[in-house]
């Protein structure tokens, strides 16, 4: 019997908590998994819905969003306060949308000095929603900090209604936690006093810590970032937590929808190809050069980059490496946004270089398309990555990738100097300006043949 087979004889009924899902509200890959894993599991015959937020930025006309009948009242500290919950197909299956004024009624969703607050707010609120539905799901699937209050809320709550569900949580970054005061125990409903889990530090409530601790299974999103997170080195404070939980620890690798992520049908492309046809590749990386005012020449290698600019993604030893890496007569095509001192960094690099160095700030996505099918080579030389998905993304665009041994990288990308014949791209381990540029040259001699 094959799985899908054996799946659709056993369906469930599984509910998505996350901070954000597309196409509805994207900041970063968390959107594109929330919007697209659980369309994968409504096709092999699972009942899928997920519940979000509802920002003020989200088009209602656009999205087809309507309001459900009633109201959920949400309890807090000080007094009950009155939800509305609204509620779209346009992503092929029920999507509901949380919305109160107070929480959700911005612009900027990450970042507020509230949003601890905001999060277990709508916790509170989506699992008084699944309260008063007559549908009531088999598995809870958490996302990361921002629904490590539903967890706790689950198990320590003791309601009979909802103590049978199983509890996932997916944890996407580590280092993102959610660490506010202890203090926020009450408004989430708990008046006793809450013992803390290991790695909380008195006095705080750490909402990743929470789901880790209170989730019956734990998953990452690639199996190298789920071994390297039960280290201290990137364990962010939270290995020793996660050790103990070690045989519910699990990575599952991320994956791209490769019908979003087809070169052979993506309007933004100017010239659309497939792996028949890649000498058409060539009219993307014109349009590239001449979009980020770089020579246009087809024979000098072009390297894309679509990236936070943030130490994370390895900035920091690209900056190091730059001038070297410039004296190969490549050019670098860079798409993003992040920490002042990296972008002022780069803003200087492409003012010396102007003819080498493109470089446009913030996201573009059908810039970052272009970048994806008309690179010859795309870079991600992160400190660390749980997946990453610009590696995939640029492997199905035809564009190598030059990577950092690490997270999800390490599990999709073989380097073609260890595996001849079955790599696909080149990847280094010591990070460090001159790790980088040793998988940069294997790849220019590649690109010479």
């Amino acid at each position: 019997m094959t799985s899908s087979t054996s799946e659709r004889n056993h369906p469930l009924k599984i509910l998505f908590l996350a901070a954000e899902c597309a196409p509805f509200f994207k900041v970063g890959g968390l959107a594109d998994v929330v919007g697209s894993l659980p369309q994968a599991l409504h096709e092999v015959g699972h009942d899928v819905r997920v519940i979000m937020p509802r920002y003020r930025p989200i088009d209602g006309a656009q999205y087809g969003l309507r309001r459900m009948e009633g109201f959920v009242n949400v309890p807090t500290t000080d007094m009950d306060r009155v939800s509305e919950v609204q509620v779209s197909d346009a992503n092929g299956l029920p999507t509901y949308f949380v919305w109160d004024e107070r929480f959700f009624g911005r612009d900027s969703v990450y970042g507020q000095p509230d949003e601890a607050l905001a999060f277990v707010f709508f916790c509170r609120a989506a699992l008084e929603f699944v309260r008063s539905m007559d549908w009531r799901p088999d598995v809870i699937h958490c996302h990361d900090w921002h629904t490590g209050a539903a967890l706790m809320m689950l198990e320590l709550n003791h309601d009979q209604r909802l103590n049978s569900i199983v509890r996932v949580f997916t944890i996407h970054n580590l280092v993102y936690q959610g660490v506010t005061g202890d203090a926020i125990f009450r408004f989430a409903g708990f008046e006793n006093h809450i013992e803390h889990v290991q790695g909380e530090q008195p006095g705080t409530a750490n909402w990743m810590a929470r789901g880790i601790a209170h989730a019956d299974m734990i998953n990452t999103v690639s199996p190298t970032y789920a071994a390297e997170i039960l280290a201290p080195d990137y364990g962010a404070g939270l290995d020793g937590l996660l050790r103990s939980r070690t045989g519910r620890v699990t990575g599952i690798l991320n994956g791209i929808d490769r019908s979003e992520w087809n070169p052979a049908t993506d309007a933004a492309l100017t010239s659309k190809f497939d792996a028949t046809s890649l000498k058409r590749r060539s009219a993307n990386k014109k349009v590239v050069q001449a979009t980020l005012g770089l020579k246009v020449n087809g024979r000098v290698p072009l390297i894309g980059l679509v990236t936070r600019l943030v130490e994370q993604k390895g900035v920091d030893i690209l900056i190091e490496a730059a001038e070297r890496l410039l004296e190969r007569n490549v050019q670098l095509a860079i798409l993003g946004s992040g920490d002042d001192r990296y972008q002022t960094a780069i803003d200087q690099l492409r003012d010396r270089c102007p003819n080498q160095v493109g470089l446009e700030h913030g996201f573009n996505d059908h810039l970052a398309r272009l970048i994806y099918g008309g690179s010859d080579m795309f870079m991600m030389p992160s400190r660390y990555e749980p997946c990453g998905l610009g590696q995939m993304i640029a492997m199905r665009y035809g564009s190598l990738p030059i990577v950092r041994a690490t997270g999800g990288l390490k599990d999709t990308v073989l380097d073609a100097g260890r595996y001849p014949k079955r790599g696909t791209g080149f990847s280094f381990g010591p990070y460090s300006p001159e790790g980088l540029i040793g998988a940069v040259d294997r790849a220019l001699n590649v690109f010479a043949i």
